[in-house]
């Protein structure tokens, strides 16, 4: 049993984790007409008007902000980074003027140049883009209102969910249309080689980070100086991904903590007093890169960003993308995540100016922090019809009658709800209208013929586009949809899967396959750390709401009509408890000693194609590089592949004996080991 479950924890229908119930009525509680259309407003005024306006945002305690070159003069001169500059001289003789010089350039690589100027430009520009390409940009005003007065109170860390390039663009046009300061964002370097726009974005806000440090302490001294000063400053909200990069699969990955353990470091120096953390929630009706992203989930290398490609990119200027929604999430404080939870005192038997490493407790909180900010994210989510309409459609592929759609649509509508999910429909239209205007919306992978909605796994001409099959293209491009589906449905879907893989009723036994379901599968989904139990409870009680199964003292019993709902939980889950099946029958294969991670993902990618076209699988997720890094990084987890580095390299050796154990778990050929203190 998890180190953090109550030791007396004893679930029944009547005793559901707290946790759970506050989730699941928060998001019930949302009301839309919270939601604003901001873009109704910009189709009404000038764009030249909405760039040019009086802007005016609030200060931080009413300071005024420095310029950036200001900043860039306090990093250089700060003790911290004159400490490793010091330290670094004596180990690598080199003079304190040539390693202070080296640190000038990385700050000029890296540093943003804000200037009013480029963001009415971008004000300007993607007021009329957006307009083209959106229905709606629905905001929540709430969330508006209460960052607004964070941003006067304390340092505003924001924290969007990230799908899209369209992510950060959007974030800095909102704020700037509500006249509160637009954020500085830490960007990959990637954009710099774009030309005229890396520059652009630096004046906008951006300041760029190499993806990996490679143990440069002098690139980390001063990228974490610069950060810090910014936020010490309250000189602008600092925008950040927890997730590192966008999201191929739509699904939320797990998070990257290296900025979050910056931005946290000047609340526990006593630097400033609190710090806030807004988790911001982006939803589309249909993603911008959609094509692109199945691209490299199919191993196509993905393309250099470049002002080329962007001009290429015009075309979509044509196209309708659908609405967005942004929700802008309470404020958290840092100061009180961490009362009662971690003591600042440590930082203060050593001058804040020395770096010092991470305790293991500190590593803890941190993640801790980072799964509660995504958990929040996920909670906000909004999700459209369509993304009802594609799970139904991949459960009874390639094709379905369209008033079957209806109905089974309507019927997930309903479970949706009840399992909390936030769920954007008009009801002020009819249920067939409201799912015609979805399919034509993604007409490019489904359509309505002669009362058929099919999906289309071929073109006119040929089977294969370059050099991909046309059929995995679709479907992948449908899964990523769906995937957006599985949030709201994953603690009660894994129960569901163990209740198939106990092959009885007990409590325990169920609890016991969740339990290594939950552990397997922690890669592909967010779970808060040590909180098994608590989402098994979770789990349990929205089947229980359903009344899909009724739990007594000992047993789990499924109700007459629990069946219906078990079965499309199963199909909505089954396919990533296959595709870690298939994995490890092809690690079982394997015949070298000693593999790489591009090795393998070219390995797996022809072994599962092949078992595709033979018929021998119709489990088509497999074809995607984010669940085989997934299924390797979980296998590397449970100790059932090795990993360590040789010559600077990482490679991989299968143990034979832990991955046919795994294999035969997952395909219920062996019983899943009983949880050894789990007090149910």
């Amino acid at each position: 049993m998890d180190s953090s479950s109550s030791r007396n924890s004893c679930f029944s229908v009547g005793s559901t984790s707290p946790g759970a119930v506050v989730l699941l009525y928060s998001k019930e509680l949302k009301k839309w007409d919270e939601f604003e259309d901001i873009l109704e407003e910009r189709r009404h005024v000038s764009d030249l008007k909405f760039a040019m306006k009086c802007y005016t945002p609030p200060l931080y305690k009413g300071i005024i902000p420095c310029k950036p070159n200001d900043i860039k003069c306090s990093v250089l001169n700060s003790e911290e980074v004159y400490y490793v500059i010091k330290q670094l001289s004596k180990e690598s003789l080199q003079s304190v003027d040539v390693l202070r010089e080296e640190a000038c350039q990385i700050l000029d690589e890296m540093s943003h140049k804000l200037r009013l100027g480029a963001i009415r430009f971008f004000a300007f520009a993607l007021s009329k883009i957006f307009k083209q390409i959106y229905s709606k940009v629905c905001v929540n005003e709430e969330g508006i209102q209460k960052l607004q007065r964070a941003i006067q109170e304390h340092p505003v860390i924001l924290l969007p969910s990230h799908r899209s390039y369209i992510d950060f663009l959007m974030l800095s046009f909102l704020l700037y249309n509500y006249d509160l300061p637009v954020p500085v964002i830490a960007a990959g370097m990637d954009f710099l080689g774009m030309k005229m726009v890396g520059e652009l974005l630096r004046m906008s806000g951006a300041f760029f980070m190499r993806r990996t440090f490679g143990g440069d302490r002098l690139y980390w001294a001063v990228f974490s100086e610069y950060v810090k000063t910014m936020l010490r400053n309250g000189y602008a909200p600092v925008e950040f991904f927890l997730e590192g990069t966008r999201s191929r699969s739509a699904k939320t990955l797990t998070p990257k903590f290296g900025l979050l353990n910056i931005v946290m470091e000047p609340y526990f120096k006593r630097e400033v007093f609190d710090t806030y953390l807004v988790p911001i929630s982006i939803s589309y009706d249909k993603i911008l890169e959609e094509t692109l992203y199945v691209y490299e989930l199919l191993g196509v290398p993905k393309p250099k960003e470049s002002t080329t490609g962007l001009l290429k990119a015009r075309r979509i200027l044509s196209e309708n993308f659908g609405s967005i929604h942004v929700y802008f999430g309470d404020p958290v404080s840092l100061r009180s995540l961490a009362a009662g939870r971690m003591s600042r005192s440590p930082y203060n038997l050593v001058p804040r100016y020395i770096p010092q490493k991470q305790s293991e407790d500190m590593h803890a909180f941190v993640t801790e922090v980072a799964y509660k900010m995504q958990l929040l994210q996920i909670q906000n989510l909004v999700l459209s019809p369509w993304v009802l309409v594609v799970a139904v459609l991949l459960q009874h592929r390639p094709s379905m009658d369209f008033d079957a759609l209806v109905e089974k649509t309507l019927w997930l509508k309903g479970l949706t709800q009840t399992f909390g999910g936030f769920l954007t429909w008009s009801d002020n239209e009819p249920a067939d209208e409201v799912i015609q205007s979805s399919i034509l919306l993604h007409s490019n992978i489904v359509g309505l013929v002669k009362d058929q909605v099919v999906l289309k796994v071929d073109t006119k001409d040929s089977e294969v586009v370059d050099g991909l099959i046309y059929q995995h293209i679709t479907l992948l491009t449908c899964s990523a949809y769906r995937n957006q589906l599985l949030n709201v449905f994953v603690r009660p879907a894994l129960v569901a899967l163990a209740l198939q893989m106990a092959h009885g009723f007990r409590k325990e036994d169920i609890y016991g396959c969740f339990r290594f379901l939950h552990d397997v599968l922690s890669d592909e989904f967010i779970f808060f750390p040590g909180n098994t139990l608590k989402d098994f409870e979770e789990g349990c009680y929205l089947l229980c709401k359903s009344e899909t199964i009724q739990v007594t003292t000992k047993d789990i019993l499924v109700t007459e009509k629990g069946n219906t709902v078990l079965e499309f939980l199963i199909g909505l889950f089954k396919p990533f408890v296959e595709c870690y099946q298939i994995i490890c029958k092809y690690l079982l294969k394997e015949e070298e000693d000693y593999f790489t991670e591009k090795q393998y993902l070219a390995r797996v990618r022809t072994f599962t194609s092949q078992l595709l076209d033979q018929g021998a699988s119709q489990c088509y997720d497999v074809l995607s590089s984010d669940v085989q890094k997934n299924a390797l990084a979980a296998l590397v987890r449970l100790g059932v592949v090795e990993k360590k580095k040789v010559n600077n390299e990482h490679v991989f050796n299968v143990n034979e004996p832990a991955v046919t154990t795994l294999e035969e778990m997952l395909g219920c050929k062996t019983p899943v080991g009983k949880p050894a203190t789990a007090k149910l």
